[in-house]
Formats: structure tokens, sequence, C-alpha cells
């Protein structure tokens, strides 16, 4: 048994190095799931034009971009702390699918962004979509 599991291991770790020079191909179905960089790249992938298993796949990316952005601004500016939130989401917001779909409309219809960063772009929407209620700007005397 023990053998067994020594001739398996080493056997990965001589296969390992051949399967990690192998070249991608190129322009597969899932290139645009795997190297989102832009706005136009996030949004091909929140509003996917490919079927099977690659569409899966791309919505699956934009919600998880979507959701771990909006966990981590919501890390950033945690309800009743001191500082101004980029964007307040309505209670109850839209859906995570929802949101990938208004963001991809938004990223078409605002193509002066699309070569931008992902995450700008993704700011840029929410900020457009859920503006925060102006601040009261009078002094606050009690402190």
């Amino acid at each position: 048994m023990l053998r067994t599991i020594i001739i398996a291991a080493g056997a990965t770790l001589i296969a390992a190095p051949a399967m990690a020079q192998r070249a991608p191909a190129a322009n597969s179905a899932l290139d645009h799931v795997t190297h989102v960089r832009s706005v136009a790249d996030l949004a091909a992938v929140c509003d996917p034009r490919v079927g099977g298993v690659a569409r899966l796949e791309s919505i699956a990316y934009c919600q998880g971009f979507l959701t771990s952005a909006g966990q981590y601004h919501a890390l950033l500016y945690p309800t009743g702390r001191r500082g101004r939130p980029s964007f307040c989401m309505p209670s109850p917001g839209p859906s995570v699918a929802e949101g990938g779909l208004a963001f991809a409309r938004w990223a078409h219809d605002n193509p002066a962004h699309a070569e931008e960063p992902a995450l700008d772009g993704l700011l840029r929407w929410q900020q457009a979509s859920f503006p925060c209620a102006p601040q009261d700007r009078r002094p606050n005397r009690g402190r």
C-alpha cells in the first residue's frame, strides 16, 4: 500500500512539470472566464454569449467577482462606523444575477470605460446605480 502511494506521488511529481508547460488552447471558449482584466472582460462574463458549461462558468465567475467586491466594500464601511461608503446598496438589493446583468448593460452603455480595470468599472457602476444619500453637513456639536 505504501509503495503504491509513493509510486503515485512520484508519478504526479514527474507529470506536473510537463502538464504545466503545456500551452493553453488559443482563444478557447473559456479564455474570457479566466482572463478578466477590463470592464469589457467582466461585462462579457456577466452576460455571456457562449452556451453550455462555458456559460455556467462565466456566470459563476461574474457572481463570485461581484459578491467578493461587495463583501470587501462592506468590510471597509461597516454600518454605524465613520467613513463615507462608495455606494449604498438598498435593502433589499438586487440579486447577484440581476446585478451581473445590470453591470453588463451599464458597461455596454458606457464604452469609454471598456478598457479600465474590471474593479474600477464595477465601482463606477455601483456608484451610478446605488448612490448614497447626501451627508448632513452640519457640525456634530455633541462631540
